[in-house]
């Protein structure tokens, strides 16, 4: 009973140094080790701890493009085109609810400006259509399948407009702030709102200069709990569209003096711009110690993965047979999920308003394989021992808010696992304790083969989880290593999985 207070008391301990600080200053007269202890303590404010603990959210790029056959549309369509006949909300929603999905997000309004709920501020929307003879509100029809099958509901809003004739002018930011409006006020609880950075032309031949501060302000005025991506300052875009994230992705990034001179004229409690990031988001690296040396302040700002399961965003049907695999969607998992993002997989509705059959199936086999894979935690059979470690049950109890770490100050430790019977692995997955801190910085993995000890898996970042796929091996020891941490680890997760060839 002393030894679990004891436990107990360290957790909280920890807890209550790193409590929600989302940003810090990083003075000049820091030294180095003062600067990685600070980087140790930045955490997600509460909205990004519950959208990262999502992991699968799905987009649904939906609208005038569907019956066009076109990818980005010109604002001149003939929206009298738009009418599927078939729509199903619900069947959308349970079909990725089915395959392990927590959130949707519906393209509210892409680039033509045609929008799928009847806005009171531009006549290019669904009450212009035969859907429903213009009573239709497929915004509205989203929301309510969320609630009836308790899924989140986002929006995505296009800030480029090709239909709006005040597009380039500030009539325009006005504009969007009404739609937004409608969009945060009609339709109950809106769990995230995403912006993308598209900035073309309008009918005038313009560009818009678009007020992301007064847009911010309106969601955390209507929508506070909502997180806002990925031209937004809760979400980022890890920089490609193809499913695949950083072997090194960290959440804490090093942003510019400029950006906190904002970000903390804005509150040092609510980054409430968009950080402004040191680096490039090409970059492989964008947060290791190197980078953090000539920061002005550090940031807690996590990456979205985004990937459609088929080669365009928007239905085709001639990419009825070019659906991504099961195969294919498990790989992805691993290069998102699995390097520490979340996975925004577009699933596009056809022109009927139903999720497609190919795609449907290929959802399915997802969610067996997920199920097959991660149904056993070959880890929790085995005896377990940590020279420098404490609270080693926690690995095993499914809860993030629990988590092994190491005595003292320690920032190395190593964990060994022991069967009394050989198990056959190929796939190990860690989770760190984001609500404290993202810390690990270098781990490695060995197998006993019955004479010598051999490496299997490295890595360096772990943050909200991470997953290595490897070689099948069979033995009845490992030893895993925490090679480098910022200030104590605080490892939640541990696990060795199979995954079926």
């Amino acid at each position: 009973m002393k030894n679990s207070m004891i436990v107990i008391l360290c957790c909280l301990a920890l807890t209550t140094q790193a409590q929600q600080h989302n940003f810090v200053e990083i003075k000049k007269t820091d030294p180095f080790h003062a600067i990685v202890a600070k980087a140790a303590t930045v955490t997600p404010s509460a909205r990004q701890l519950r959208w990262q603990q999502l992991e699968l959210t799905a987009f649904f790029h939906f609208g005038i493009n569907t019956f066009t056959n076109r990818e980005w549309g010109d604002g001149k369509e003939d929206i009298s085109q738009f009418n599927p006949a078939q729509l199903d909300a619900v069947q959308w929603v349970k079909t990725v609810k089915d395959a392990g999905f927590k959130q949707v997000i519906i393209t509210a309004k892409h680039h033509d400006g045609f929008c799928l709920w009847p806005s009171k501020f531009t006549e290019h929307s669904i009450k212009n259509t035969p859907y429903k003879n213009g009573q239709g509100d497929i915004v509205k029809e989203v929301a309510e399948a969320c609630r009836k099958l308790d899924v989140g509901f986002g929006v995505y809003l296009s800030p480029w407009d090709r239909n709006a004739p005040s597009y380039g002018t500030e009539a325009y930011n006005t504009y969007f702030v009404n739609q937004l409006t409608e969009l945060l006020t009609q339709y109950g609880k809106v769990d995230e709102v995403w912006f993308d950075g598209a900035n073309g032309e309008g009918p005038n031949g313009k560009k818009q200069v678009y007020d992301f501060d007064r847009w911010y302000a309106l969601i955390r005025k209507l929508q506070p709990q909502a997180v806002i991506a990925v031209q937004g300052p809760d979400v980022r875009w890890v920089g490609t569209e193809s499913g695949v994230g950083r072997e090194t992705e960290w959440s804490v990034l090093p942003v510019s003096e400029q950006s906190q001179e904002k970000i903390a004229a804005a509150s040092q409690q609510e980054v409430n711009v968009i950080p402004g990031v040191l680096g490039s988001y090409k970059d492989q690296d964008r947060g290791s110690r190197d980078k953090l040396v000539n920061a002005s302040g550090l940031v807690w700002y996590p990456a979205e993965t985004d990937v459609s399961i088929r080669p365009g965003w928007f239905y085709h049907p001639a990419e009825d047979a070019k659906v991504k695999s099961d195969k294919r969607l498990m790989d992805i998992y691993f290069t998102s999920v699995g390097r520490n993002g979340v996975l925004l997989l577009n699933i596009p509705p056809n022109t009927q308003g139903l999720i497609a059959e190919a795609d449907i199936k290929s959802l399915q086999g997802f969610a067996s394989q997920m199920k097959t894979t991660f149904g056993q935690n070959l880890a929790k059979t085995a005896k377990l021992q940590a020279a420098n470690g404490k609270n080693l049950a926690s690995l095993f109890d499914d809860k993030l808010q629990t988590y092994f770490t190491t005595t003292a100050k320690d920032t190395t430790t190593t964990i060994q696992l022991s069967w009394t019977k050989p198990v056959t692995f190929n796939v190990l997955a860690l989770q760190e304790n984001i609500a404290v801190g993202q810390r690990i910085e270098k781990f490695e993995a060995e197998y006993f083969d019955g004479t010598s000890w051999k490496v299997f898996a490295t890595g360096t970042t772990v943050g909200y989880k991470r997953l290595l796929k490897f070689n099948e091996l069979t033995t009845s020891q490992i030893r895993f290593h925490i090679l480098s941490s910022r200030l104590n680890p605080a490892l939640a997760e541990f696990g060795l999985y199979f995954l079926k060839p």
